[in-house]
């Protein structure tokens, strides 16, 4: 049985395990939010990993020049930002053109947000924050309230109230002006709203991240068919964004805030809010942050988008290339390495050089071929065919008649065929040929007459019999045509 006081200490040495209050309560913890928060910023929120080495190492030269020697870890920048992402404060990712670079992780945003309230102003109880509260929990119970009755009557009292309102500033024309001190404290309730935002944001994108990488590594260990590993992951990349609780959380804000119309009167309402002469009582991070309120949800959809993106690509890719007895071969090579490194790195001194490996093994073949393909054919080829050049000489008339086509015969005969039509069908004409004008390749020659003087598809195959100079005959088929004859007499 465990006691109340056991069960505290048990929830809070588990709240302590989390990376955000263990980065607040560790010794340099003033040092390491300080150097975070100026080092990334909402304008900033990636560094690349060379600069954020260079900028951290001129702030600590700059707080030991300043006399904080003793309260500065020992170690460079580059020590400092490889602890910082071990302990998970920071996240190492590749951007777009191939930088590394680091981004703040969700434990480390909401451990600076808790730094920043914690330093600022106390929160005060106000009218603004209860007024809230009693908003928050009214709509909670308008929404787990079913009965229809009791959900009209809200409306209805709703709708009085308003009319009232509606019919009181008609008649007097004057808006009841608000005390300065009341809006500054629905201002700073406000500044308190969207302080949380950027942790929001950036657990979502993270718990995105982790259910990628709880798939990849599903499907590298996966054994079961490929069919039912592609439908059952193909599936969650599609719909990653509601694997996750925080996912689908994020989905049901995004109804809300996704609409850019929305974010254009989110914009236009507080343009109003920082016209008015309450604010100059604000302090200037305060206005900043009221005015960057808008661009602030932005970035935070477009680092949830993002996240997204690239889960649903990483997963789809993987699925797509997933070779099971590949992984296997790489998961054998990597740990091969690892058992190497660990028996290797007892006994190895600092600075310790390392041969290379300047040649790779050689492969184990039993036997290589080690002579060409013989590249003689089996057999002489066909001995070539007598020829006589002392035969019978070839006549003119038996060169034209084998040669190429008539045209001005053709052209001749196209005319007295169109016996003074404008059109003239070439499958007929070509069959009212005498034979000397009927070759195959005639045929030819009275198409290209054709298509030069312009000739139209009648949609229909023609069929022609053409006869060799020989006398043998050969039946063609083409696409029935006819042609003018205007220009011909030209």
């Amino acid at each position: 049985m465990i006691t109340r006081a056991e069960g505290a200490y048990l929830g809070a040495v588990r709240a302590f395990q989390n990376p955000m209050l263990d980065l607040l309560h560790k010794k340099h913890a003033p040092l390491v939010v300080s150097l975070l928060s100026v080092t990334f910023t909402a304008e900033r929120p990636t560094v690349p990993v060379a600069d954020a080495h260079t900028e951290i190492g001129d702030a600590l030269d700059q707080l030991r020049a300043a006399g904080y020697e003793e309260n500065l870890p020992t170690g460079s920048a580059r020590d400092l930002c490889r602890q910082w992402a071990d302990a998970g404060w920071l996240v190492r990712q590749v951007l777009d053109d191939d930088v590394e670079a680091y981004r703040l992780s969700a434990h480390a945003v909401g451990a600076l947000e808790v730094a920043g309230r914690a330093g600022g102003a106390r929160a005060r109880v106000s009218q603004s924050r209860v007024r809230t509260l009693l908003d928050a929990v009214e709509q909670l119970a308008q929404d787990a309230d079913p009965d229809v009755l009791v959900r009209m009557a809200r409306l209805d009292g709703q709708i009085k109230r308003l009319q009232a309102e509606l019919d009181r500033v008609q008649r007097t024309g004057t808006v009841d002006e608000v005390d300065d001190e009341e809006l500054l404290e629905e201002a700073e309730n406000v500044l308190h709203l969207v302080r949380e935002l950027p942790a929001d944001f950036a657990r979502v994108a993270e718990s995105i991240k982790a259910m990628q990488r709880d798939v990849v590594t599903a499907l590298r260990q996966d054994e079961r068919p490929t069919g039912d590993v592609l439908r059952e992951y193909l599936e969650r990349g599609e719909h990653v964004m509601e694997s996750t609780s925080e996912g689908r959380a994020f989905a049901g804000a995004l109804r809300l805030i996704g609409d850019p119309q929305r974010l254009d009167e989110l914009a236009q309402q507080l343009d109003v809010v920082l016209r008015h002469r309450f604010t100059r009582r604000l302090a200037q991070q305060q206005r900043t942050e009221l005015r960057e309120i808008v661009r602030r949800i932005e970035q935070g959809l477009d680092q949830v988008f993002t996240a997204q993106r690239e889960a649903s690509y990483v997963i789809t890719a993987q699925v797509r290339n997933h070779d099971p007895l590949r992984d296997r071969q790489v998961d054998v090579l990597l740990r091969d390495v690892m058992a190497g490194m660990q028996a290797w790195l007892p006994g190895a001194r600092r600075f310790q050089p390392v041969d290379p490996l300047r040649r790779l093994p050689v492969a184990e073949v039993e036997h290589l071929r080690q002579t060409a393909g013989d590249l003689r054919p089996p057999e002489a080829p066909t001995p070539l065919a007598a020829w006589d050049d002392d035969g019978d000489d070839v006549t003119g008339d038996d060169a034209r008649a084998w040669g190429g086509p008539h045209y001005a015969d053709l052209t001749s005969h196209l005319v007295a065929f169109a016996d003074g039509s404008d059109e003239v069908d070439v499958a007929a004409a070509f069959e009212a040929a005498p034979d000397g004008l009927r070759r195959p390749v005639d045929l030819l020659g009275m198409l290209e007459i054709a298509h030069t003087h312009g000739m139209t598809e009648t949609g229909r195959v023609a069929f022609v019999d053409a006869v060799r100079p020989d006398g043998t005959r050969r039946r063609l088929a083409f696409g029935a045509v006819t042609t003018t004859t205007k220009d011909d007499d030209a």
